[in-house]
């Protein structure tokens, strides 16, 4: 199973894997560099391969260069990592962790529409238990 807890530089490497479905190294260094802090060639080959160890990506080789593609969806790993955060610092305490993300934010109609779906959707989950004598 893969290690669920990726560092920041492992985080903005599998987001450019994400992102093209895979890339070789010196790809993803010039990702990086264009958003943020640029990375040594040697840095980012060393990163995945610690990835690599952590099941987080794979690799096979073209010509000269590695070809590393995600072994974690995107979707999974930022269920985790929220979930994560959440007990770490709000104790599960979705209510807190909602008025602290959500205060003074302008949140856009599609927005306000998303989330007026998300808690429709976890009504009749709810709801669904109740029916059954779920708890």
């Amino acid at each position: 199973m893969a290690d669920f807890d990726p560092t920041d530089r492992e985080l903005e490497a599998l987001k450019v894997l994400w992102e093209r479905g895979e890339a070789t190294v010196r790809e993803v260094c010039d990702a990086v560099s264009q958003t943020g802090e640029p990375l040594a060639y040697t840095t980012v080959l060393s990163l995945f391969q610690v990835m690599e160890q952590k099941g987080l990506v794979e690799h096979r080789k073209q010509g000269k260069a590695y070809v590393y593609r995600p072994l974690v969806e995107r979707k999974n790993t930022f269920r985790k990592l929220a979930g994560g955060f959440l007990d770490r610092v709000f104790d599960g305490a979705v209510d807190e962790y909602l008025v602290h993300a959500l205060e003074g934010k302008k949140l856009s109609a599609s927005e306000l529409d998303q989330l007026e779906a998300m808690i429709a959707k976890a009504r009749g989950k709810q709801s669904d238990k109740n029916k059954w004598g779920q708890q």
